[in-house]
C-alpha cells in the first residue's frame, strides 16, 4: 500500500460538489437537493456553508443537462467564484468532469474538497480539522465517524449471516480531501475498469493508496430518506442558536 510522505502544503484548494443525482430514496417529484429546507433549499444551504471556508480559489457544482431548479436559485450571481459543469449518470463522471473544468487553472498537488450536495448541515470546524490535519499529506482523507450500532451482514433472505466487528468500523462523510492529481487518475482508472466507487476514497484504495480518516461530527447528516429532511432542520436549528 502507499502510504504518505510530507509534502509541502500548496496554498491553493478547490471544492467540487457532485449535484446532478435524483435521490430515488427520497421518494419526491424533485431532486432532494432542492427540497425546501428551513426556508431554502438544501443545496443553497450546503453551498452557503461550504462559501464560508477559508482560502478557497473555487467551487465547482456539476448538476444535470436538463436541470431546471437551478437556474432560479440565481447561486451564480451569489458566488461569483462558483463554476457549473455538466454531471454524469454516476457520482464520480460528476466529480470527473469538475476535475476536468479545473485542469487548466489547478496543479496536481493542489487540494480537492468534494461534498455531497445533501450534507447541508457540515460545520465549519469540522472543514477546519481536516484540513489541517492533512495539510502536509501526500494523498488525503475523509471525514468519518466510529460505528456506534452492532451491524449485521445479511443475506439475500433478510436472514442474519453473521454480526460484524464494529470496532475497525468507521462510516465515511464528506467532504473528502486529496490531491488533484492523484484523484483525477483513480477515478479515471476506476472508470476504465468499471469499477464501483461508492466515494472519492473508494477510487484512491483502489489505486494502492491509503487516505487518513478525520473523526468528525455525527450532525454531518446526509439527506436520504424522507425522515431525514426534518432531522437536517432541526440540526440547522441547532446549530444556528449555537452559534
Amino acid at each position: 500500500m502507499m502510504n504518505s510522505s510530507a509534502l509541502p502544503s500548496p496554498s491553493a484548494c478547490w471544492i467540487i460538489v457532485p449535484a446532478a443525482g435524483i435521490g430515488a430514496r427520497m421518494n419526491a417529484d424533485i431532486p432532494k437537493q432542492y427540497l425546501s429546507l428551513a426556508g431554502k433549499t438544501v443545496l443553497e444551504w450546503t453551498l452557503q456553508r461550504l462559501h464560508q471556508v477559508p482560502d478557497v480559489k473555487g467551487i465547482v457544482v456539476a448538476i444535470r443537462d436538463d436541470d431546471k431548479h437551478w437556474p432560479a436559485l440565481e447561486l451564480s450571481r451569489l458566488y461569483p467564484t462558483l463554476t457549473v459543469v455538466a454531471g454524469g449518470d454516476e457520482r464520480h463522471l460528476s466529480v470527473l468532469n469538475a476535475l476536468n473544468a479545473l485542469r487548466l487553472q489547478a496543479d496536481p498537488d493542489d487540494w480537492v474538497l468534494v461534498h455531497d450536495a445533501a450534507r447541508p448541515c457540515i460545520h465549519l470546524t469540522d472543514i477546519a480539522a481536516l484540513r489541517h490535519h492533512l495539510q502536509s499529506h501526500a494523498v488525503g482523507g475523509i471525514l468519518a465517524t466510529p460505528v456506534s450500532d452492532t451491524l449485521k451482514s445479511v443475506v439475500e433472505s433478510r436472514c442474519i449471516e453473521t454480526t460484524l466487528d464494529r470496532s475497525v468500523l468507521w462510516q465515511a462523510q464528506t467532504p473528502q480531501q486529496f490531491r488533484y492529481g492523484l484523484l483525477r487518475d483513480a477515478l479515471l482508472a476506476a472508470q476504465q475498469h468499471n469499477h464501483l466507487v461508492t466515494d472519492e476514497s473508494s477510487a484512491l484504495e483502489r489505486a494502492g493508496y491509503q487516505p487518513l480518516i478525520i473523526e468528525g461530527r455525527r450532525d454531518n447528516l446526509k439527506i436520504t430518506r424522507p425522515e431525514d429532511l426534518a432531522l437536517a432542520g432541526w440540526i440547522l436549528q441547532q446549530q444556528e442558536t449555537a452559534q
